[in-house]
């Protein structure tokens, strides 16, 4: 049975809490084993090498040197690393060695939630493939982006609320190799009740499902 771990914790107006659950639940109804944790401290213990899946729900916590080199070296050796929005996107903003492993790194949302566009851009993959562009409703995160990440959907903005930056194409879902190990990243998923949105959740089911080895 493959294993998996979430960790949650950080800034609580993205509902770590409640969206741990319901991504535990997701990966036990696809028979995952799951782990859940409330201390990033979990990142450092040395049997992350024997598990399949790492999922971090952790917006603008903080994370001991230990803890993110254990956490790295695992994904190099073969662990999948997956995660959404800011629990993964937004988080340990002071360690590059974890934004090296990640692809990205928030910066800002203009406009805090507003309706945006998602345009899926790489259709043949499998983990978009069947979904088509679509609107969502939430934070349209401006990010730092590694060049390397294979981008699966991008997002343009507008000039309404910072017009210095009308019509930048920004990466939402990629994923990329970090060593032998897969990451992906989604930045759809501000609160719990956006899994509601299909495109939203089943993006999310199957990256995950994709990292995991």
């Amino acid at each position: 049975m493959r294993e998996a771990l979430i960790v949650w914790c950080g800034w609580s107006g993205h509902e770590p809490e409640q969206c741990a659950a319901i991504v535990a639940d997701m990966l036990r109804q696809a028979d995952f084993k799951v782990r859940v944790e409330t201390s990033t401290e979990a990142f450092a213990d040395p049997a992350l090498a024997k598990l399949s899946l790492i999922v971090p729900i952790c917006t603008m916590s903080q994370i001991s040197k230990e803890a993110v080199t254990n956490l790295s070296q695992a994904v190099q050796s073969g662990v999948g690393l997956a995660g959404f929005h800011g629990g993964m996107g937004d988080a340990f903003r002071e360690s590059v060695e974890y934004q090296f492993m990640t692809g990205g790194q928030w910066v800002a949302h203009p406009g805090n939630v507003i309706d945006y566009r998602v345009h899926i851009c790489a259709g043949d993959d499998p983990v978009v493939a069947g979904i088509t562009d679509f609107d969502y409703h939430s934070e349209q995160y401006y990010m730092h982006v590694d060049p390397s990440n294979q981008v699966l959907a991008t997002t343009t903005f507008s000039a309404e609320h910072a017009p210095w930056i009308d019509g930048t194409v920004m990466p939402v879902v990629w994923k990329r190799r970090h060593g032998a190990g897969r990451v992906f990243y989604s930045a759809l998923g501000h609160v719990a009740k956006e899994f509601e949105v299909p495109q939203m959740r089943t993006i999310l089911s199957r990256g995950m499902h994709w990292a995991a080895r």
